[in-house]
């Protein structure tokens, strides 16, 4: 049996932990042991219908208990959790299903239709929640299925922004360690009651269950079915709620609510990760909720997870020191290190590297060289071993011959009090090769117009970045689990051209 064995993880945290109140949903409460033996029975009705050790199960779900007793259960029968956010289209959808070869899904019932209508003509055994998932749960609990430590775990299927979704494959030894380095970060915090508002479907939801089943305290959870900032403020006031694992369009629409109106005094910190957070939003975060938010930075790729801050090692505008499991440098075009200090691309090597792209060794090989994992971030390393990551290397606007990031400017424009939400990309240009654009959302009540946000971040920045056209939009197109989607907005940009 493998030592990172993901099931043996969250079976030696119940017998740490025993029997408490665990897990809040939706006005219930659920123990350890509820989760644990309901997840050892649905391996065995798993095992029961025919799912064989490595066999891929998807997940798609909004956020319930049954997520967390899924996945439990999938890795104790041995098989692989292929998790899928459930905002997906038809034909994505469809396409996931086919390209993982999954025999085998666990779906909400608001998911039926669409679930059904991409699966026709594929063999899956589904087991819809609410009905014939209890299925599931009528056999004998099973054992724990051996696997090795380089094992798949979980089929992630990430992008979509730039063609075909594709799957990432991470194993039960990355997640493990993964986990544990995000969870020895969160030790020098006292809190162990937290609001998990994220899709569990998504890699940064996933790791943040593996890193509380590394704990050694007893962890509290309330889980959201999906985010809603009326209702996040009434849990975190009801039930004294510590902490929050967001991500930073969560913490903007979070900011524009009458916070007065709730006790907020339990909340300590908030983790922001899955996109970076502008200066701005954290700064207005931290005073205005009297947290400190720390900051997390990875990727799919990555096991989810590269660096993140803790209460004791945090830094203004970097994303905390590289964990330990992985090896973290800065790497020039040609593969080689760059000096302290400088920009070059953030490649990580280790455990958590991904084994590949399934069904794809030639994207595989590109993004995976010398055993360095490639993000396609630009980022730098300071003296102390903080970690800054500066933008996307596929994000990067060229103004007649200058580096523009687009975070760049979209820092600066976050900066007037009217703006929730900015986003920045490049527009095709004839005299520049690209012109500096940028879409942007309100926060309530507020009026402010395009041109006089381009006079705004022009008083503020160089000639060659600041954007020459904002457009104020009603909302600003975003990704299923709350990202800036840039290539909406791109083609926004172009079809109002």
């Amino acid at each position: 049996m493998s030592g990172h064995h993901l099931a043996v993880l969250a079976e030696k945290a119940f017998e740490r932990h025993g029997d408490y109140e665990s897990l809040f949903f939706e006005g219930t409460w659920l123990t350890s042991g509820e989760i644990h033996d309901r997840s050892t029975r649905v391996a065995g009705g798993l095992r029961a219908h025919g799912v064989q050790p490595g066999d891929r199960v998807v997940v798609m779900t909004m956020n319930t208990p049954e997520v967390f007793i899924s996945y439990r259960a999938i890795w104790r029968a041995g098989a692989v959790v292929t998790p899928v956010i459930f905002l997906q289209s038809g034909p994505e959808l469809r396409h996931i299903l086919t390209d993982s070869g999954a025999t085998a899904a666990i779906i909400s019932p608001e998911l039926v239709t669409l679930f059904r209508a991409a699966a026709e003509g594929l063999d899956i055994r589904t087991f819809v929640i609410g009905e014939n998932y209890a299925e599931l749960e009528a056999g004998e609990p099973a054992p724990i299925e051996p696997r090795a430590d380089d094992d798949l775990a979980a089929l992630l299927y990430t992008g979509g922004t730039t063609g075909r979704a594709k799957g990432v494959m991470l194993s039960h030894r990355g997640l493990w360690e993964a986990g544990r380095g995000l969870e020895l970060t969160s030790r020098s915090s006292s809190a162990t009651r937290s609001l998990l508002p994220l899709p569990l479907s998504h890699a940064y939801g996933l790791i943040v269950t593996i890193a509380g089943m590394h704990s050694e305290r007893r962890l509290v959870s309330v889980l959201q079915r999906w985010f809603d900032p009326v209702s996040w403020l009434q849990l975190v006031a009801e039930h004294r709620l510590e902490t929050s694992p967001v991500v930073p369009t969560m913490l903007q629409m979070l900011l524009g609510q009458p916070l007065g109106d709730y006790d907020l005094s339990s909340l300590q910190s908030f983790g922001s990760g899955g996109a970076t957070l502008p200066p701005a939003i954290r700064a207005a975060a931290e005073k205005t909720f009297g947290v400190t938010v720390l900051q997390g930075y990875g990727c799919t790729e990555s096991s989810a997870v590269i660096s993140a801050e803790s209460l004791a090692e945090h830094r203004a505008g970097s994303v905390g020191k590289p964990l330990a499991h992985n090896e973290t440098a800065i790497l020039d075009p040609d593969g080689k290190p760059v000096p302290t200090g400088a920009d070059g691309e953030i490649c990580v090597r280790g455990p958590g590297v991904m084994l590949g792209y399934w069904n794809d060794p030639e994207l595989t090989a590109r993004t995976v060289r010398d055993g360095w994992l490639h993000t396609g971030d630009v980022g730098r390393l300071d003296e102390d071993g903080y970690l800054y990551v500066v933008d996307r290397l596929k994000d990067l606007i060229i103004r007649g011959g200058f580096n523009v990031f687009p975070r760049d400017v979209e820092d600066v424009l976050l900066e007037h009090p009217a703006v929730q939400i900015a986003a920045c990309v490049g527009r095709p240009d004839p005299e520049h090769g690209e012109e500096v654009v940028a879409v942007v959302q309100l926060a309530p009540g507020q009026q402010v117009s395009g041109a006089e946000l381009v006079e705004y971040a022009r008083e503020r920045m160089a000639k060659y970045k600041y954007p020459r056209e904002v457009t104020v939009l009603d909302a600003v197109p975003l990704t299923s689990v709350g990202k800036l989607d840039r290539k909406a907005v791109r083609n926004l940009v172009r079809e109002a051209r």
